[in-house]
């Protein structure tokens, strides 16, 4: 590493989130926050104005999934390191996001060091990777049995997450450019891949598996 500052790009769509990391880093002297944004849009036009070496992205961004930018951002800027962060478990979102070519994966009660250290280690081009998602990954290499929310596709996962949170059919469709009729179609795809027959137990679902408000409050 050279004694230029790691320039990180901070997105979430939550500012006391923003403020929050930007703080924990900012306590290194070798960690520059050096733009933030509150969209996937925002972010690209940051990406598009100025160099970055690590951006931290929250999964649950308010225009895109941040799974679909983190998609894009491999695509586009394949030099630049993404961390995802968010309320997430990371039992279910972890091993998804490394396959996409995220550097890791942080929940958002992950400390001060944990985080600088995760910067350090996406900005030298390695992977972050906890004790936890290591051991799941072994298991799907030793041929464990899905668990079931990994069966669901990413656009499943994301309207499920919607649906706990209590959103009807209609608004989901806004908040995803969707038509109701195609997020009816995906509730119907969940209810059969787990097994639930309404609402309430997909979001029971939901919870059990760290999807649900309980984990997420509003993020």
């Amino acid at each position: 590493m050279t004694s230029r500052k790691i320039r990180v790009l901070l997105v979430d769509d939550h500012i006391v989130a923003r403020k929050g990391i930007r703080l924990m880093l900012g306590m290194d002297d070798g960690i520059d926050v050096a733009g933030e944004a509150e969209t996937a849009h925002a972010a690209l036009d940051l990406l598009q104005s100025q160099p970055f070496d690590v951006a931290i992205i929250d999964i649950g961004l308010s225009d895109q999934n941040g799974l679909q930018l983190l998609k894009r951002l491999r695509r586009e800027w394949p030099r630049l390191a993404v961390l995802m962060l968010s309320m997430y478990a990371e039992t279910v979102y972890a091993v998804r996001a490394l396959r996409y070519g995220a550097a890791g994966y942080l929940t958002k009660n992950s400390s001060a060091a944990v985080l600088v250290g995760a910067v350090y280690k996406a900005a030298a081009g390695g992977k972050y990777i906890t004790p936890a998602v290591t051991e799941k990954i072994a298991n799907m290499i030793g041929g464990s049995a899905l668990s079931c929310y990994e069966k669901l596709s990413d656009r499943e996962l994301e309207v499920l997450r919607l649906l706990a949170a209590g959103e009807d059919l209609g608004s989901i469709a806004q908040m995803l450019h969707l038509s109701p009729n195609t997020i009816a179609t995906y509730r119907t795809r969940l209810l059969e891949k787990t097994g639930a027959k309404n609402n309430v137990q997909l979001t029971r679902f939901a919870i059990e598996n760290g999807i649900g408000p309980s984990i997420l409050g509003d993020s």
